[in-house]
């Protein structure tokens, strides 16, 4: 079973179903679907995830300068896939169990570090964002993470700067 994007409609194959075993949930489905992908497709949805259903495309090229990882070819290969949509300049998970799948292949600690680092790549691009949702969404990303996720104490500062700078614009 899977989305066909041309057609815009499901297609299947009745045989390999019938010889499958399969899951009782939709969750569970899904979450298999989302396992079987490449580790870098994975990783890559898992950094999406860390924004919930949706984020914008320049976020996403700008994580993929800072974190080094080719971001927006494997998030094009999940739009292949069906498991995202890609519109109006941004990634949009296209349903919000395939969201919760992504987000919980990383464990605790790695979601944590992996907002942080989200948090902390998108300042540079949040200083100079004048309609501040670049911003508002690097904040929140930092507060997601929360104060352990800190490594140095001057991100502490800049870490209360911004909130500050966020709560004034809100």
């Amino acid at each position: 079973l899977r989305p066909s994007v041309s057609r815009r409609r499901w297609e299947w194959d009745i045989e390999k179903i019938q010889c499958q075993t399969l899951p009782d949930d939709v969750a569970m489905f899904l979450t298999n679907w989302v396992e079987e992908l490449s580790e870098d497709v994975k990783l890559s949805l898992s950094v999406l995830a860390c924004f919930g259903s949706s984020a914008k495309i320049i976020i996403i090229k700008t994580l993929e300068r800072s974190l080094h990882k080719n971001l927006m070819i494997n998030l094009d290969a999940a739009v292949q896939e069906g498991l995202l949509d890609k519109k109006d300049d941004e990634y949009h998970f296209t349903h919000d169990r395939i969201q919760e799948a992504a987000y919980n292949m990383m464990n605790f600690f790695d979601r944590r570090n992996s907002h942080f680092n989200n948090g902390m790549a998108l300042i540079p691009l949040a200083v100079g964002d004048e309609d501040d949702i670049i911003l508002l969404t690097a904040v929140n990303q930092l507060d997601l993470a929360g104060p352990e996720a800190v490594q140095e104490k001057s991100q502490n500062v800049i870490v209360a700067n911004l909130n500050l700078q966020a709560g004034k614009k809100s």
